[in-house]
């Protein structure tokens, strides 16, 4: 099987696009995980699907698929590479699209300056529809891990988050306490784990370690829960610088019920053709 795709990254978070609209892509966990192997595929974060949509009022159907080979709801940073790569490939004319995912519809939008926006929906703090298991629905809320307890807070963003705030992002323990949190017995859908250093109310640092990924340069949906966390415990203020390894991000939110909106950079890198098993 020859498979035609694109690279592209959104501030380093890396992605393998593939255009499924013609014709299905048979993708199982085995080809996601050769694809995704760095040393012996094309290398990457996740792999993203663009397919027909499959449903009235919506342009396109985005899948997403971890390093792993598992599917999993959304991905922020490959949100914004989608939108770019259906406009580059002439796929669809529209600067702003409607994008079903296994978690609803976005609505990404290609800015004139080449910046994507886009209304990532309402965040979900519930935590049976997380799914965080907790009889609490308290913003902050204690974790043991390991031989320590740390204060997160979880957020669905389409797909799960645990945040916690550092002092110092750089002394972290992301990728060992992470590892611990992805899996926790909490979170029986498994999570995403953020580390978040407030320098000012409208600026922070972060770091996640991905389900299915490890720590990733960026994380788009893991920058929009960092910020819905800070905004719920008081710490931050709409709209918010979220610096990232891969770079900046800009994430505004007005508060509960409303949408988070995530403006960033998505880019090309280069294309090919890979043989599969």
């Amino acid at each position: 099987m020859k498979l035609r795709f694109t690279k592209m990254h959104g501030l380093g978070n890396d992605f393998v696009v593939i255009d499924a609209t013609r014709a299905p892509a048979d993708l199982t966990p085995a080809r996601v995980r050769a694809i995704a192997d760095r040393h012996f595929g094309v290398g990457c974060d996740q792999l993203l699907v663009v397919e027909p949509a499959g449903q009235p009022g919506v342009d396109f159907r985005y899948r997403i698929f971890n390093a792993d080979g598992g599917e999993v709801e959304q991905c922020g940073n490959g949100a914004r590479c989608f939108v770019r790569f259906v406009h580059d490939k002439g796929l669809s004319d529209k600067r702003e699209i409607r994008v079903e995912t296994r978690s609803g519809i976005i609505a990404p939008r290609l800015r004139e300056d080449g910046l994507v926006t886009v209304d990532m929906g309402v965040p979900e703090l519930a935590p049976a529809r997380i799914p965080f298991l907790s009889d609490s629905d308290a913003v902050v809320q204690p974790l043991p891990v390991g031989e320590v307890t740390v204060a997160i807070t979880a957020v669905s963003m389409g797909n799960p988050h645990a945040v916690q705030v550092v002092a110092d992002v750089d002394a972290a323990p992301v990728v060992d306490q992470g590892a611990l949190i992805e899996r926790h017995e909490r979170f029986p859908a498994r999570v995403n784990a953020g580390f978040m250093q407030v320098l000012e109310p409208h600026r922070v640092r972060l770091r996640v370690f991905e389900r299915g990924a490890g720590e990733t340069l960026a994380c788009g949906t893991g920058a929009c829960a960092a910020v819905v966390a800070g905004l719920l415990r008081g710490l931050l203020e709409s709209p918010v610088r979220v610096e990232t390894r891969g770079g900046e991000l800009e994430i505004a939110w007005a508060g509960p019920g409303t949408p988070v909106l995530m403006t960033g950079p998505a880019v090309s890198v280069f294309e090919g053709e890979m043989e599969l098993d």
